[in-house]
């Protein structure tokens, strides 16, 4: 029998693509730290350490923090073929999502490349968009000031009103997510300024979203799955970490 293959660090940073500053990191923080040494002190790493490292890279491409696949990787009970599986679903369903926002994309440069026609808001939003729950959304708020309020505002928006919504929106999103990726901790100033750019999109484009409410608004995404799924898209586990950052603000205010 063939003795188990090892790899020096340059190797495995060239068959990878990863940097080897980036591999010396993940030693440092106990993420992938390779047994075996060779006889100059160079690290060795074996084919576990490479499915390992592989399990770390595709949970950085889904939008997991490091510290979180550290620990399910350290599970005594970890399964590399079933987490596998699992990663194959997720990335089907995120082909799925991202063939949808292309047609939305085709959909949109047809509208504005044909001079005259009318584009369909609903169409080109299609796969992020929340008026698949405007039944509920008239059926809870229908009488509420609020949503006279938004509809009262939203009428008269141009396409280039909604396009600069949606920019607008994913900045804060892609802040939000970046920060819970991070480690900022909920109730830092930091967090709170995100949660607090959140309610003053809305408060401009929507309704006055007083700071009760948008406490409400989040224990919702957190409560209802089609809300915190749409949420989490940006990063998993966001609508969780944005709820109690929520509050934080609302007593700040």
């Amino acid at each position: 029998m063939a003795p188990p293959k090892s790899y020096r660090i340059k190797q495995v940073a060239q068959m990878v693509g990863v940097s080897v500053r980036t591999l010396h990191y993940y030693d440092e923080i106990d993420l992938l730290k390779p047994k075996d040494r060779s006889d100059a002190g160079y690290r060795l790493y074996d084919e576990t350490d490479l499915l390992r490292l592989q399990q770390i890279l595709i949970g950085r491409k889904l939008g997991l923090a490091l510290e979180k696949i550290r620990k399910s990787l350290d599970e005594p009970d970890f399964d590399f073929a079933a987490s596998l599986r699992d990663q194959r679903r997720l990335l089907v369903e995120r082909i799925d999502e991202t063939h949808k926002m292309i047609a939305s994309i085709d959909r949109t440069l047809q509208g504005l490349t044909n001079d005259g026609e009318t584009i369909d808001f609903k169409m080109i939003f299609d796969g992020f968009d929340p008026a698949d729950y405007d039944e509920e959304v008239r059926a809870r708020w229908d009488q509420t000031q609020s949503y006279a309020q938004s509809q009262i505002k939203t009428k008269d928006y141009t396409q280039a009103d909604w396009a600069l919504i949606k920019k607008e929106a994913d900045e804060i999103w892609a802040a939000a997510a970046d920060a819970m990726r991070s480690g900022v901790p909920p109730s830092s100033d930091s967090a709170i300024e995100i949660a607090e750019r959140y309610r003053r999109h809305v408060c401009r484009w929507f309704y006055d979203l007083s700071p009760g409410m948008y406490v409400q608004l989040s224990e919702m995404w957190v409560n209802d799955p089609r809300f915190s799924k749409n949420i989490d898209k940006h990063a998993d586990g966001l609508a969780a970490w944005l709820a109690p950052t929520i509050k934080a603000a609302a007593a700040a205010n």
